[in-house]
Order: C-alpha cells, then sequence, then structure tokens
C-alpha cells in the first residue's frame, strides 16, 4: 500500500486551537479550548462571543475587588445558608458561561437557584453577582448585563472605578430596576435581607465605614428572619 494510501493514525489527530478573543463558539467549544490553556487565568463566553480580558492593575480593579469582596465575605461568614465565591466559572445558558468577579449565592439545600455540577462548576443563575469595571465602556454593562437579566440573577452590581459609580440593579417582572440609596447613600439588598452598603464609603476605599453600615444590617430582625428561614428550608430538604 502506498503511504498517500495508508489511514491516518490517531495520533496525527489536529491541535486544539487557543481561545482568541472575539471567536464565535458554542460552550462545548469555549470549554474544551479553555482547558486546553492552562495558563488562562480568566476567559469568558457572553452571548457567543470569547472575551479575554487584559491583565488587571492595581488601583482599577485588584484593590476595588479586594475590598468588594471584603464587603460580601463578612456578610457571608455571618449567614449561615448563603456562599461567596471569588471569579467562578458560572454556566449560565448554552451561549453563555461568564467569570464574574464575585457572586453571592442561597445554597443549593437552602432553596438557591443555582447549581453546582458533578465537575465543580456553577450552573444557573447565582442570586447575586457582582462586576468591577474600569468605566461604563466595558461589556459588563451590555452584552453581559443582558445575559444575566435573561438568565435570572436577581441582582446585578456593576462597580465602575474610573467613572466612581456603582450601580446596583434588581430584576422585577424581566427588567433590571436601580436600587435606591437612602440619604446617606446606602443601597439595602432586596434578595439578601441585611446586606447594606455604603457607596460613598466603597467608592473612597472607606472599609471601615462600609463594615459599619453592614453591620447596622446584619443587626436587624430582618437578617436573622432570613437565616432562620435558610436553615427551616435545609431542614426541609
Amino acid at each position: 500500500m502506498s503511504p498517500l494510501t495508508q489511514p491516518q493514525s490517531l495520533s496525527a489527530q489536529a491541535p486544539i486551537l487557543l481561545l482568541e478573543n472575539g471567536d464565535h463558539l458554542t460552550r462545548d467549544e469555549f470549554e474544551r479550548r479553555y482547558h486546553a490553556m492552562p495558563h488562562q487565568k480568566k476567559a469568558e463566553l457572553i452571548e457567543g462571543v470569547v472575551y479575554l480580558p487584559s491583565p488587571l492593575r492595581f488601583e482599577p480593579h485588584a484593590e476595588p475587588h479586594g475590598n468588594l469582596m471584603t464587603w460580601l465575605g463578612f456578610y457571608k461568614a455571618m449567614t449561615s445558608g448563603v456562599r461567596m465565591g471569588d471569579n467562578p466559572t458560572v454556566r449560565l445558558d448554552l451561549d453563555n458561561e461568564p467569570q464574574p468577579d464575585a457572586v453571592l449565592l442561597i445554597d443549593t439545600l437552602a432553596g438557591g437557584q443555582c447549581q453546582l455540577s458533578e465537575d465543580g462548576y456553577l450552573e444557573g443563575a447565582p442570586e447575586l453577582v457582582a462586576e468591577v469595571a474600569a468605566s461604563t465602556a466595558a461589556y459588563d454593562s451590555y452584552d453581559k448585563k443582558v445575559a444575566y437579566r435573561r438568565n435570572g440573577v436577581q441582582e446585578y452590581i456593576i462597580w465602575q472605578v474610573l467613572d466612581q459609580k456603582l450601580d446596583w440593579f434588581s430584576l422585577q417582572r424581566g427588567e433590571y430596576l436601580s436600587l435606591p440609596a437612602d440619604e446617606t447613600g446606602v443601597i439595602r439588598s432586596q434578595v439578601f435581607p441585611g446586606l447594606w452598603l455604603s457607596v460613598p464609603g466603597l467608592l473612597a476605599g472607606e472599609m471601615a465605614q462600609v463594615l459599619s453600615i453592614l453591620q447596622q444590617g446584619l443587626a436587624t430582625t430582618e437578617h436573622q428572619a432570613f437565616i432562620e428561614s435558610l436553615a427551616a428550608e435545609g431542614q426541609g430538604s
């Protein structure tokens, strides 16, 4: 048999292509390529399009992100039945697999709407998602926001650091509406009782003020009732 007519070796398979910004992929193909790039720390599929974020600078992203996680982490520590994650991969739907900066969710056993897959990824919509963006020009404010709304993320926080602006959206009748701040600049979650945020404090990096306001929320009867309801849900599951 001529070499030209010999069957191709099974080992001579085509290499897996690397992810590139702007690729249009299915979620399965996105995951296949992502797994082949262990050096790549973050990649997202938003409305079927691949996004590979640039390296993150300290003041526009890393430090604000740390402050955001401190606030959410304190709430999680004081609220049994609630879980928090930093940059988790979330399988929202067949066209969207974001890696949000932060998620806060109700544990599945306590009635949460998000599931943990057998291979360790979140599937479905976390109750709250937070993103740190440099400005309103970031895709967090557009296609990603649409995907979160359509898939039922109940609350969505976008912190635009360079614009000194924070928006907290609540899903109501299929639309995202801004949660209002009170006269002191405090916003209160509608999904997580006691999760209070001093927006002026967070924007200024005054974490003592942020945690002081949060502690006030944690001391409310609404927060205690929330913990009790999660415990009761867990016992009944």
